[in-house]
């Protein structure tokens, strides 16, 4: 699963082809012992995440839309994924 960003503890991924487990675009989050995959509108779709990071993803995801929707689409493609850059 290739890493999109990294910061402050907190690492985004996203699955090629994962359109089969959740249909609407997201990706994974994992900080320390949690996980949870999050919608790029910012919805939390599952798992569990503290509320402090919660905020950092969904600030992060609404600076970064634009791009988090294009990886989706290079995803389910299974094409190569561009970083994209922290806060």
């Amino acid at each position: 699963m290739p890493e999109l960003s990294r910061f402050y503890g907190i690492v985004i991924k996203m699955f090629f082809s994962d359109k089969m487990r959740h249909t609407k675009p997201h990706f994974h989050v994992y900080y320390n012992e949690y996980s949870a995959s999050v919608g790029v509108d910012g919805e939390l779709i599952a798992g569990v995440l503290p509320v402090k990071q919660l905020k950092l993803v969904v600030a992060w995801a609404s600076l970064h839309e634009d791009e988090l929707y294009i990886a989706w689409n290079k995803a389910i493609r299974k094409q190569p994924l561009d970083r994209i850059e922290p806060l």
